[in-house]
């Protein structure tokens, strides 16, 4: 097979598991339900990594899906050992693994931390039966309770959870409450992500037959800033547009996701397994979205890339506008400037001096951040600073 090589700062790795018991109504991420080629694809998996030779040094793996608690503990400890001998893996990574609350116990939890899992993302979505059952989740709210204390029991000090808002028919306080209930566990990070009706998902056809209405974008918004408000009250404040970490007054950064950071911030990432996607400045990976034509390329000696991206200039100035007003931190003009010809504050002088715009984003020298205001309407504000471009 082919290098995957770069010369570069500490890098993240990334294991896409395609397995699941059944898709949910919303999600577009690649996954099947068979799940008689799970050995196969463990085999595969391992080979794709054996035959990927790399000098980057990492500090996180996130294995995600699909469901990857569909495979069994020793399956996940295999790839983590694989990942291990083949890479230079710091010793202290942070190693997270995606789990379905409707797909594990207080045993299978523990025998994954046993294995080297340090780090849980447990998606829950919502506490409330209904809304469960309407995004075509397996489990119940007590489910998910029933994994969250199974995980600390496990010996986890690092949990995750993800939440939905915008469901049709949810309310500011069912809303709050799912996230009081959220906040009641003392996870270390929460995930707060708006449903949205992704092309090709059953969400997307049922809307399209107008089975049900939509939540109006003020709607949404409102709960957005609810959500800012309430979890920042609580101890979670926002550091990127989805995500929240508690705030540990000795390390105040400590237990936001450091592997999610890598995505924001433009730092290179190897992807396994079917989908997943490699990014090594200025060049991206996808491999196929298909389990038997990945198992056929790696199974053959190939690297399974169904595509590769060089990105021009004019893309990665892109992907740094949209990436940095994701974030707290926002844009970094450093990086920005490394890359364009024209200083940053030259080529939006406009939009920064547009008093009509100036209560949506903050700016010092070295940073443009979008203020809450502003995150409200993401996409048109970077499409503002995009256009520019």
């Amino acid at each position: 097979m082919a290098c995957l090589t770069q010369s570069s700062p500490v890098a993240g790795i990334y294991v896409h598991i395609p397995f699941c018991i059944r898709k949910c109504r919303y999600c577009d991420f690649y996954s099947i339900t068979d799940i008689s080629l799970k050995d196969a694809f463990v085999e595969a998996l391992c080979r794709e990594i054996a035959a990927t030779p790399s000098q980057m040094h990492f500090d996180s793996l996130y294995i995600g899906g699909g469901t990857p608690s569909m495979l069994a503990p020793s399956d996940i400890g295999r790839i983590i050992d694989r990942i291990s001998a083949q890479f230079s893996l710091d010793a202290s990574a942070e190693i997270t693994l995606e789990v379905n609350p409707g797909t594990v116990t207080a045993d299978s939890l523990k025998a994954y931390r046993e294995r080297g899992v340090n780090r849980l993302n447990i998606g829950i979505q919502s506490f409330q039966d209904g809304f469960l059952k309407w995004l075509g989740r397996l489990h119940s709210a007590d489910a998910a309770t029933d994994a969250v204390w199974w995980a600390r029991a496990a010996g986890f000090d690092r949990i995750g959870m993800d939440l939905m808002y915008g469901i049709p028919g949810q309310s500011q306080k069912a809303w709050i409450s799912d996230l009081h209930r959220a906040i009641s566990l003392n996870p270390e990070h929460i995930s707060c992500y708006m449903l949205t009706c992704e092309p090709g998902t059953p969400l997307d056809r049922m809307r399209r037959l107008r089975e049900f209405e939509p939540m109006a974008d003020g709607d949404v918004c409102d709960l957005f800033e609810t959500t800012v408000s309430e979890l920042s009250e609580h101890g979670y404040p926002l550091y990127e547009i989805s995500n929240f970490a508690r705030k540990d007054h000795n390390t105040p950064d400590i237990n936001r996701s450091r592997h999610n950071q890598k995505y924001w911030t433009n730092a290179p990432y190897l992807g396994f397994g079917t989908a997943a996607h490699s990014y090594l400045n200025p060049v991206r990976y996808r491999n196929h979205r298909d389990i038997t034509a990945y198992m056929a390329d790696v199974n053959s000696g190939r690297l399974p890339v169904a595509e590769k991206e060089v990105l021009s200039t004019e893309q990665q100035l892109m992907e740094i506008i949209f990436l940095g007003l994701r974030t707290v931190e926002g844009i970094s003009i450093e990086r920005f400037e490394e890359k364009s010809a024209t200083p940053f504050t030259s080529l939006f002088q406009d939009i920064l001096t547009d008093p009509e715009l100036s209560e949506r984003f903050s700016l010092t020298p070295e940073r443009c951040a979008l203020a809450l205001q502003g995150m409200t309407v993401l996409d048109a504000m970077a499409g503002l600073f995009v256009d520019r471009i």
